[in-house]
């Protein structure tokens, strides 16, 4: 049988809701239609995507594998089919924070004059590639290790770790601090797209106390109220000043790699090597 895009609007829509009762609701149609439907596109797979054996439906590991790809495939014909790409397709540039840090204002300034004929889209997404594998950009300034399949990774520099602490802590007293320093204190981790974990510290003098956040804004908030200290990189300060927080040196504590990462292949945007040109050009002093 011929898949259309309604398998896999259906296939995304029970992942999202994970029953059938409510990703019917979502998509205005019955139950047994919306069954019959992910059950075709199982059988054009041959696989199984969702396990049905519980009352709460759940993903198998193919179903995982495919909802990448799924979302990427809307999101690509999403985008052939806005009538707004015909005048002017946008170069969508994701991050998950921070973005260049100082050097982003400069980026799309030049850019703007350089380019005027091409959008670029600046596109914070709270996700460990900034929705890169999930097309929701066309190329991502990514930090610390990346281990997505199919995506090419160029090192722009490497950014020194900062300490962010309350203004109005002891802490915030200090000209330069140490990971032991903070360790007395709750560490604000966010887990979606941060780059500290507790491997920082040795396994015997690790924070005993952590908060789990989902994006920036949660972390900032952490420890502007003084629930938590953080850790970040020098490209925060500038972009997420606060009066209740205070950045201090890192003294002890690796650099973070700044990367651009894109799709392997044929580039999904065909200003894609404009872009990676003119960020090495703005990074080497030209």
């Amino acid at each position: 049988m011929t898949i259309e895009l309604r398998h896999l609007r259906a296939f995304l829509a029970i992942a999202e809701e994970g029953t059938i009762t409510r990703a019917a609701i979502r998509l205005h149609t019955g139950q047994p239609a919306l069954s019959r439907t992910l059950r075709q596109l199982e059988g054009h797979l041959g696989v199984r995507l969702i396990d049905r054996s519980t009352h709460h439906l759940e993903l198998t590991a193919a179903g995982r594998a495919f909802r990448d790809r799924a979302t990427a495939a809307l999101a690509a014909v999403d985008t052939a089919l806005d009538p707004r790409a015909l005048t002017a397709l946008p170069l969508r540039l994701g991050h998950p924070w921070a973005a260049l840090g100082d050097h982003t204002i400069p980026l799309l300034r030049r850019w703007d004059d350089e380019h005027p004929e091409v959008p670029l889209e600046l596109r914070r997404i709270d996700d460990r590639t900034a929705g890169l594998t999930q097309g929701k950009v066309d190329v991502a300034l990514l930090r610390g290790e990346v281990t997505a399949p199919g995506l090419v990774t160029e090192l722009l520099l490497e950014e020194e770790r900062v300490a962010v602490v309350p203004a109005d802590s002891d802490l915030a007293d200090r000209s330069v601090l140490t990971l032991a320093d903070l360790a007395t204190w709750p560490i604000a981790l966010n887990t979606v797209a941060g780059t500290t974990t507790l491997d920082l510290w040795s396994t015997t003098a690790r924070p005993a106390t952590t908060i789990e956040v989902t994006n920036t804004d949660e972390w900032l908030t952490a420890i502007a109220v003084g629930r938590a200290v953080g850790i970040s990189t020098t490209a925060t300060p500038r972009l997420h000043n606060h009066p209740a927080i205070a950045y201090r040196p890192l003294a002890d504590a690796p650099p973070v790699p700044l990367l651009l990462a894109w799709h392997r292949g044929t580039p999904t945007h065909p200003a894609i090597p404009a872009l990676v040109r003119l960020t090495r050009e703005l990074l080497a002093g030209r």
